[in-house]
């Protein structure tokens, strides 16, 4: 069997130039206009760069945009669940013409990341994104107060992506693209592959259900975001090594691999969690392990939301599939990790496990049991609470 085929069925879109191609358009992208971008757009240029969002060409247009908000297509019919859009303050988009090219530059270090010939400039109705896409027009909502803050015009069109940032400097390895991703698991004679999302360290609920995955797929792809979270989140690098800790003393060889893609969170539950599934397909993954509350931000989604969309989806809109489980927790009359599917008694003979209470423990110091966590993760969490704590 041969892994799953890149969303839209054409292959891999890669935009990132290379070479001779690279040189000479960093070239023309110093005399043109140049648009800052924001992290979350950073992301998404490095993303159109490594192929993560084939099919796309660029940023979307206002027919994309409304396709997607209200009914998850592109202006084409190809499904795609959230709008990848880049946006501008109408001072700057009056200058810009239709037609015209400018150079996208990262909003850290003002470098060239693209250069984009402009072919729209539009509005939007930033509370319809939000209340279609989130779910709620809530400024409190992290993804919601990013929309509600970006620039009050759109500018679509197709872009060269002339860098991947910092990414491959900063986690070396860890930051693999899906041609990387798909030679691996060939490498390794996967085609059923899991994608695990994570965007903090494993715990013990975490290792269950990747190892479930692992009992009916070839293997697993441990995929962490390395963009901005938010306050309060434990960072990549710290991430990266407890992870890679827990699957060199808990893993069978050969059937996990570790992985980066550079992402910021957008926290749009339900929503997410398709757009996950999405460019894991690109990735090389068959199926995506779907938990308790995917993507999601304090109570704004039901623990199972994420679980129910993939449900009103039509059938082909994704080759990737989810692999639904229910909360997982330390029982200790059945004396393992169990879910509410395979364990017969009752809250109090449940340990639940989650990322938000890992972390408060560890931020205050309290004891973590072990049915929690494992030793040698807990040792590099507390070094870097530490460490926090001594700044």
């Amino acid at each position: 069997m041969s892994l799953v085929e890149p969303h839209g069925g054409h292959g891999l879109l890669e935009l990132l130039l290379e070479g001779d191609a690279l040189a000479a358009e960093l070239a023309r992208a110093a005399s043109l206009p140049k648009v800052r971008v924001s992290s979350r757009e950073k992301g998404d240029i490095i993303m159109l760069g490594i192929g993560g969002f084939t099919p796309l060409e660029g940023f979307m247009s206002h027919a994309d945009w409304i396709g997607i908000c209200d009914g998850m297509k592109l202006a084409n019919g190809l499904f795609w669940p959230i709008p990848i859009t880049l946006s501008t303050d109408p001072a700057t988009a009056e200058t810009i013409k239709i037609g015209g090219d400018i150079a996208l530059t990262d909003p850290d270090n003002g470098e060239f990341l693209a250069t984009m010939r402009v072919t729209e400039k539009y509005a939007i109705d930033k509370a319809h994104e939000c209340a279609t896409v989130f779910k709620t027009t809530d400024a409190k909502h992290p993804g919601v107060k990013l929309v509600m803050e970006q620039g009050d015009i759109n500018l679509a069109g197709p872009i060269k992506v002339l860098s991947r940032g910092d990414f491959p400097e900063k986690y070396g390895d860890l930051f693999l693209s899906p041609r990387q991703t798909r030679e691996q698991f060939e490498a390794l004679g996967w085609s059923r592959v899991a994608a695990f999302q994570t965007r903090n360290p494993m715990h013990r609920s975490h290792e269950y259900l990747a190892k479930i995955a692992i009992e009916t797929c070839d293997g697993v792809l441990i995929h962490s975001l390395l963009g901005h979270l938010k306050p309060g989140d434990i960072p990549a690098e710290v991430r990266a090594k407890a992870i890679g800790t827990l699957t060199e003393n808990y893993f069978v060889k050969k059937t996990v691999i570790q992985a980066g893609y550079p992402l910021d969170m957008r926290y749009a539950g339900p929503r997410e969690a398709l757009l996950h599934a999405l460019f894991r397909q690109n990735y090389g993954c068959s199926h995506q392990i779907v938990g308790r509350d995917h993507a999601g931000v304090g109570s704004y989604y039901g623990p199972f939301d994420a679980h129910h969309i993939f449900d009103t989806i039509p059938e082909d809109a994704l080759q990737t599939k989810p692999l639904k489980i229910d909360i997982a927790f330390w029982c200790y009359k059945c004396g393992g990790m169990a879910s509410g599917r395979t364990c017969p008694h009752t809250d109090a003979d449940r340990l639940q496990v989650s990322g938000t209470q890992l972390r408060k423990s560890l931020s205050e110091g309290s004891d973590v049991p072990p049915e929690f966590s494992r030793p040698e993760v807990l040792a590099i969490l507390r070094e870097y609470y530490a460490d926090l704590a001594g700044q």
